[in-house]
C-alpha cells in the first residue's frame, strides 16, 4: 500500500482525489492531508509517506486589476511553497513529489477563429503573474528531480466536475438560462475530474515521473458543451450560427466585450498524442462527464 500525503486542505483537486481513490484503490492507497495555510506543516515528518501530491495554490486570478501585494502573494504560494514543499519531501526521504501544474503556462487562449494546438514542443509562454508563478514552480520542482526522487509534473487543461470552479459553472448557469447560444467553431482540451483522478491513481502506482499533459479523449466545442448541459437539465436551448454576428461584433469591441467572447469560443488544445501514456485513464467521455456533473 502506498501512503499519499495531500498538502493542501479543502482542495477540490485534493477531496476529489482521495474520495475517488478510496472508492476505486481502496487496498493500493493509505491517504493523508495536511493544511498549509498557517505553516505548522514545516514540523510534519513526511518520511512515512511514500508520495507528496502537492495541490495547495492560488489558482483563477483576476489579472487586469491587482496590486503588487496581490501578485506577491500568487508568487509565495504558488511558486515558493511549492518548492520548498518539494524540497522538504526529498530531503525527509519521499518517493514522489507529483505537483499540479497548468495550461496557463502556455499563456492564453487563441482568440476567436484563431487556432493554437499545443505540442510537446511548443515552449511555455505565460501571459501574466499567474501563469508565470505556476511556470517558474513547474520548472523549479523539476530540478529536484534524481534517481532517488521522483517530481511528477502534471500540466492540466480545464479541470471540471461537480462542485468545480471558475468557467464551467458560469457555462453551466447560461446553458440553464439561455433560450438561444450561438454556434461558434472552436476546440479546447478539458479534462473531467474522475479522469483526472484515475490518471493520478496510474502514475502514482507506477512511479512514472516527468511531464504529462492529460486531457479528455475529445476535444470540446463550447457550443457542443452549452447543448449538452442543456439537455443533462431538460432546458431547450436553440443552438444557431444566426447569433454568432453577435459574438464577431464583440471581438471587435476592445476590452471587456472582446475579452469576455475569447474567453468563452476561444481555441487552446493539446495535441492528442502527447496525453497517451500507455494506461487507460479516460474513463468518460465529454457526454457522459457532463451528465455526471450536472447530476
Amino acid at each position: 500500500m502506498l501512503n499519499v500525503l495531500i498538502t493542501g486542505a479543502n482542495s477540490y483537486i485534493g477531496e476529489n482525489f482521495r474520495e475517488y481513490a478510496h472508492i476505486h484503490y481502496k487496498n493500493e492507497f493509505s491517504i493523508d492531508t495536511v493544511d498549509m495555510i498557517d505553516g505548522t506543516w514545516r514540523e510534519k515528518d513526511f518520511s512515512s509517506y511514500n508520495i507528496v501530491y502537492h495541490v495547495a495554490g492560488i489558482a483563477h486570478a483576476d489579472v487586469g486589476n491587482v496590486t503588487e501585494e496581490v501578485k506577491k502573494k500568487y508568487y509565495a504560494v504558488n511558486t515558493d511553497l511549492a518548492i520548498e514543499t518539494a524540497k522538504k519531501a526529498k530531503k525527509d526521504g519521499v518517493k514522489q513529489f507529483v505537483f499540479m501544474s497548468s495550461a496557463i503556462i502556455y499563456g492564453d487562449s487563441a482568440p476567436v477563429g484563431k487556432r493554437k494546438r499545443i505540442t510537446k514542443k511548443t515552449k511555455p509562454h505565460p501571459a501574466n503573474f499567474y501563469g508565470d508563478s505556476k511556470w517558474r514552480a513547474d520548472k523549479g520542482v523539476r530540478k529536484l528531480a534524481d534517481e532517488n526522487f521522483i517530481v511528477t509534473v502534471l500540466r492540466p487543461p480545464m479541470i471540471y466536475g461537480k462542485g468545480s470552479k471558475g468557467n464551467y459553472p458560469t457555462l453551466s448557469k447560461m446553458a440553464k438560462r439561455l433560450p438561444i447560444f450561438p454556434d461558434i467553431k472552436n476546440e479546447r482540451s478539458m479534462l473531467y475530474i474522475e479522469n483526472l483522478c484515475e490518471f493520478l491513481c496510474q502514475v502514482m502506482l507506477r512511479g512514472r515521473g516527468g511531464i504529462f499533459w492529460p486531457q479528455n479523449a475529445e476535444y470540446s466545442k463550447t457550443s457542443d458543451l452549452v447543448r449538452m448541459i442543456a439537455d443533462a437539465n431538460n432546458h431547450k436551448i436553440f443552438i444557431s450560427k444566426l447569433w454568432n454576428v453577435g459574438v464577431k461584433l464583440a471581438t471587435l469591441i476592445p476590452g471587456k466585450p472582446r475579452g469576455l467572447a475569447n474567453k468563452a469560443f476561444g481555441n487552446m488544445s493539446y495535441d492528442m498524442g502527447m496525453s497517451k501514456y500507455g494506461f487507460k485513464y479516460q474513463k468518460y467521455l465529454i457526454n457522459e462527464s457532463i451528465g455526471r456533473t450536472e447530476h
